[in-house]
């Protein structure tokens, strides 16, 4: 089995926002945190992502609007899941990423200061945040990109991803533009995966 963690170049890690009250998301985050640099966690938007979907049609809100406002709960996730893994450096800037890999930490990306000022991200629900967890690593040049969801993912194709709904529509085109693999994974298998011998610390 190959390593999940390498030096230098950041891995990025996916956690599905379907992993909110998942009992053994505590042990993941820590797991996580003790592994430490180079990796850089992304949160899902969870329930608070749902809430922004299921306003949208009371208020009649744009999709813009609901775009900024899910990455805003992609944020808040992120803090709810630092609370859980104290251990875990919240940061924003890719500068905050290096200072944070520089003292041996793993990071938890605090999205909105970059996502929101990109101009190459579409603002509609076609774009998850999965799609922003490919961008991210296209944007930093990192060296893996691993997705972790609820359910077990059949081998394929990110098309193929993208057909079955596991990943959103846009996720083909971004992963495209990685110089670098992506795994997707389930909980158990990232825990069994951290937990191997064979994974350098």
């Amino acid at each position: 089995m190959p390593d999940l963690f390498q030096p230098s170049r950041p891995e990025i890690v996916k956690l599905g926002g379907s992993l909110v009250g998942d009992p053994r998301l505590p042990a993941l985050l820590d797991a996580l945190a003790g592994r430490g640099a180079p990796l850089i966690l992304v949160t899902g938007g969870g329930p608070l992502a749902d809430g922004v979907r299921a306003l949208q049609p009371r208020l009649a809100l744009s999709d813009a609007a609901c775009h900024r406002m899910a990455i805003l709960a992609m944020e808040q996730t992120a803090h709810a899941f630092a609370d859980l893994a104290p251990g875990l450096a919240l940061v924003a800037t890719p500068g905050a990423m290096a200072e944070a890999h520089g003292q041996g930490r793993a990071a938890l990306w605090l999205p909105a200061g970059m996502a929101l000022a990109a101009t190459d991200l579409p603002e509609n629900w076609d774009l998850t945040s999965d799609s922003l967890a490919t961008w991210l690593a296209a944007e930093l040049g990192a060296v893996r990109l691993t997705l972790v969801k609820s359910v077990a993912a059949a081998s394929g194709t990110a098309a193929d991803w993208a057909v079955t709904g596991l990943v959103d529509p846009l996720f083909p085109v971004f992963a495209a533009r990685l110089a670098c693999p992506v795994h997707l994974t389930t909980v158990d298998a990232l825990l069994a995966e951290l937990n191997h011998g064979d994974i350098a610390a």
